[in-house]
């Protein structure tokens, strides 16, 4: 079966050099290992082609979806691209604006109505009139990007939101909606009302110098959460399959009896669970340890978390970690699930932390 695999592969590269009819009898004509060369290189030819094409796609450099835009109570992730374009997510814009496209809609969309290829949230017939040439080519090619879990999802520019708003007010304005439509419209004069509110602040926060101090504010808030001013007694926190599934995933002997583990578990719990738990609260802890003359800290760094929100989110975390751990099958792969699920704060924290 192999075998007849490279030779298909053979004869299809020799088709395309003009060969199309005795491709594969020449093919016939090598050797195994000459059939093999070409067949690796068709297959090289064609990864390397897809690597190209990944590789134009523009990435999400910052945002993530469980931090979504928050705008006149709709929730809209929006993200950051690494070449620097501000975008929303196409979909959710459709959501906030309580435009979801039904059967209806996809039936417009496989006919030839140039209208019936824009997004359902501008797909009506009597919205035509105010949808501006410029506008109509941007929302006809909707950005697509590669998300942080190696996805693809396609947006807009975040600056065209306001003009999607501002068309449904027009077409209220000059009395051109049904009834039914009038209830979108509202949706997007809340959503403009939600614009006036965070420009605002945004500009009074720009001049005063605020914006570059914000961030400062919100980190202190969350190690206020996190971090106790007074150590709390030790209590058994971290769960033994934790340690249990560190070693499997390493194919180390775990003995139960024995507390001695290698020290290079204390460098993976700071990346694995502390560098994860909250912004800036690894750092924090480490800038409290109590050390002795050799530089080792005297107490344990979850003493230092809060009752209230601290500890609880600890377990939470381990829990989570835990689970990740006991679904790979060895230390890469968790890895690579660990930073796709938990990824790890960075360094600058560039939206405010939420419970």
């Amino acid at each position: 079966m192999q075998k007849r695999m490279r030779l298909k592969d053979a004869a299809k590269e020799f088709s395309k050099l003009g060969a199309s009819k005795g491709g594969e009898a020449r093919a016939l004509s090598l050797t195994p290992e000459e059939r093999s060369a070409i067949a690796r290189n068709a297959v090289m030819k064609r990864w390397e082609k897809t690597i190209d094409e990944k590789r134009k796609i523009p990435k999400v450099e910052y945002g993530s979806p469980d931090r979504p835009l928050i705008i006149g109570g709709e929730k809209i992730p929006c993200y950051v691209l690494d070449d620097g374009t501000r975008i929303l997510r196409e979909r959710s814009v459709a959501t906030a604006l309580g435009r979801k496209g039904g059967g209806a809609h996809w039936q417009k969309k496989k006919s030839a109505e140039k209208s019936a290829l824009l997004p359902e949230y501008l797909s009506l017939k009597n919205l035509d009139p105010y949808i501006t040439e410029d506008m109509r080519e941007s929302l006809l090619n909707p950005i697509t990007y590669r998300l942080k879990s190696g996805s693809i999802a396609q947006g807009i520019p975040a600056k065209l939101l306001t003009d999607i708003c501002n068309i449904w007010l027009t077409a209220r304005e000059k009395g051109a909606l049904t009834k039914s439509q009038l209830i979108t419209a509202y949706k997007a004069e809340l959503l403009m009302r939600g614009f006036a509110q965070v420009g605002i602040i945004a500009l009074v926060d720009e001049v005063t110098g605020y914006q570059e101090a914000r961030t400062k504010h919100a980190l202190q808030e969350i190690l206020e959460k996190f971090i106790a001013k007074e150590l709390r007694p030790w209590i058994k926190t971290f769960p033994d399959d934790f340690y249990k599934e560190i070693f499997r995933l390493n194919n180390w002997e775990f003995k139960t009896s024995s507390v001695k583990r290698p020290g290079v578990i204390g460098t993976w719990t700071n990346d694995i669970v502390y560098n994860r738990l909250a912004p800036g609260v690894r750092d924090e802890l480490h800038r409290l340890a109590e050390r002795d003359e050799k530089g080792r800290a005297k107490h344990k760094l979850f003493q230092r978390l809060t009752e209230g929100t601290g500890h609880p989110k600890l377990r939470e975390h381990l829990a989570a970690v835990t689970a990740l751990m006991k679904a790979a099958t060895n230390w890469k792969d968790f890895k690579h699930l660990l930073q796709r699920a938990l990824p790890a704060y960075g360094s600058n924290l560039q939206i405010p932390y939420q419970d």
